[in-house]
């Protein structure tokens, strides 16, 4: 079993920043590969940020491309998610996500809590 904690969620004035961690335990953290995903109201969740188990491999939607940045520390099992240039669009509940291989990265076997992000304009 991994658990994961997702922290750093809140409320942001558009065009700022904030940055989501995400922290993991019940297993060698840097096994999986580790993602974000997020689900605004009324949609379904949808896929952010993705990184192989050493993060030099990344992922990232279309609409987070150059304002998003996942990276990861394997010594401390946590992952990140910076997040800048916000927009009221990306308001959503942000969960971060685990798997054991690159490949499934858009499907995981793991799944945080979630934490809200709200981004007023």
């Amino acid at each position: 079993q991994v658990q994961l904690v997702e922290s750093g969620g809140g409320l942001v004035q558009a065009g700022g920043s904030l940055r989501l961690s995400c922290a993991a335990s019940g297993r060698t953290f840097s096994n999986y590969c580790m993602g974000w995903f997020r689900q605004a109201p009324g949609k379904e969740r949808e896929f952010v940020a993705a990184s192989s188990r050493s993060g030099i491999t990344t992922d990232y939607a279309d609409s987070v491309k150059g304002r998003f940045s996942i990276s990861r520390d394997n010594a401390k099992n946590t992952v990140y998610l910076q997040m800048n240039s916000l927009k009221p669009e990306d308001t959503a509940v942000y969960y971060c996500a685990g798997s054991t291989t690159y490949s499934g990265r858009y499907t995981p076997d793991y799944w945080g809590q979630g934490t809200q992000v709200t981004v007023s304009s």
